[in-house]
């Protein structure tokens, strides 16, 4: 039996080890913090965007991205670093921000969503443990120019529903105060929301039982040792450790592991703020996952919780958090949804989302025989996990890619 070394205890380390398991590996997770997902897997916005996905680089975002960036409570803001990474990366989004490549990005995300969807329900887990609902997606537009352009994105099994401003708010009442600022909206059912860490948590109890698993080793790895073209194990605070494959899951932190075997990954941390505010028997909660597309804010109702997420802040490896960012957040998830929760009883988290220039991730062998990746799922990670996981031990095992659509 083929032993592997999943770096990363987040969604994306805990799904893989759990489909390696599965196809008959044995699996050591590691994991540098005392709990698995506390990373950007921790409090993410929870929703899980199967058939609706939009990739950030497209024709006409650069100069859209001046605008926010000019904008102070924009969407975007940027800070300029003296790392070349940050560069390489922004010159490669740069070169991704054209209409064809953006279709082609969005039809590969659209069927790693599917295959996720499907490897998730395969997955049977109890959804109660982590606040499962399927209540749908909705898509709201500020401008009929946006509308249109979403429209004219490939719509997954045609399954999406095209809404006038008062339908969006018939749909979903929280919408109301809205309503003037809508040109309209994209409602797509059977997409779903969740609570992504109570999800790693169950998971992570889930491999604990089973008879293929090692066990979780929590130590920081700080590189890998590589003689005569391969890998020897890994350096960790924990000694060296090897394996006969190395699964590389670890977010941001993989592009600094990868470098120490040479190998680039083209991965920049994308940061993102989160609020999470109770829903009580007297508000007005949304009942269906909403995304505000041009201010790029997506509400979900998570258990008892609001859960409202946005941001991307081009500024490093900083998880800090700006109170100017989230004063500004906090006021139009006011003006957009004033009645849905309890904001004086607000908690507030930033994470560091691990985003490829195009958006897709990056799954597969490297030139090493015993290091694979599974890294680079930007915002998408919940969402994409499982279908990532199936995909990557597939590939472990020797199995074809499925046939594209």
């Amino acid at each position: 039996m083929r032993q592997v070394i999943v770096i990363g205890g987040g969604v994306i380390g805990l799904a893989s080890a759990w489909w390696l398991l599965e196809a008959g590996f044995g699996v050591t997770l590691l994991e540098s913090a005392p709990d698995v997902a506390t990373g950007a897997s921790f409090c993410n916005g929870g929703q899980l965007s199967y058939r609706y996905v939009a990739p950030l680089a497209d024709a006409g975002v650069p100069f859209k991205a001046l605008q926010w960036m000019l904008q102070s409570n924009g969407p975007l803001r940027f800070r300029p670093e003296a790392d070349l990474r940050q560069w390489r990366w922004l010159a490669q989004f740069l070169a991704h921000c054209r209409a064809d490549i953006n279709r082609k990005t969005t039809i590969q995300l659209l069927e790693l969503g599917e295959l996720s969807r499907v490897a998730m329900a395969q997955l049977d887990m109890p959804k109660a443990l982590f606040a499962w609902r399927e209540a749908g997606k909705l898509v709201v537009y500020r401008s009929q120019k946006s509308l249109d352009a979403a429209l004219a994105r490939p719509d997954a099994r045609n399954a999406r529903e095209v809404l006038s401003a008062a339908g969006c708010v018939a749909l979903e009442p929280a919408l109301a105060a809205a309503e003037d600022a809508l040109a309209g909206g994209i409602f797509n059912g059977g997409e779903a929301v969740a609570d992504c860490h109570a999800f790693c948590e169950a998971l992570a109890v889930r491999l604990a039982a089973h008879a293929r698993f090692n066990g979780i080793v929590h130590a920081e790895a700080s590189g890998f040792v590589c003689a005569g073209g391969q890998i020897r194990g890994l350096a960790t605070s924990a000694g060296v450790m090897n394996a006969d494959a190395f699964v590389l899951a670890a977010g941001i932190q993989s592009r600094t592991l990868a470098a120490s075997a040479g190998i680039y990954l083209p991965l920049y941390p994308i940061k993102g703020y989160s609020l999470s505010a109770p829903i009580r028997a007297t508000d007005l909660g949304p009942e269906i996952s909403v995304t505000d597309f041009e201010r790029k804010v997506l509400y979900a109702r998570i258990g008892d919780q609001l859960r409202v997420a946005a941001m991307a802040d081009i500024v490093g490896e900083d998880t800090r958090i700006d109170p100017q960012r989230v004063a500004a957040l906090l006021r139009q998830v006011r003006a957009t949804m004033p009645r849905a929760a309890d904001y004086d009883q607000l908690s507030t988290w930033a994470g560091l989302r691990p985003a490829t220039p195009g958006g897709a991730p990056i799954i597969g062998a490297t030139r090493y025989p015993k290091l694979w990746l599974n890294v680079g799922h930007g915002a998408l990670g919940f969402t994409l996990a499982c279908g990532s996981a199936r995909m990557l031990a597939d590939a472990m095992s020797g199995k074809p890619a499925p046939p594209r659509s």
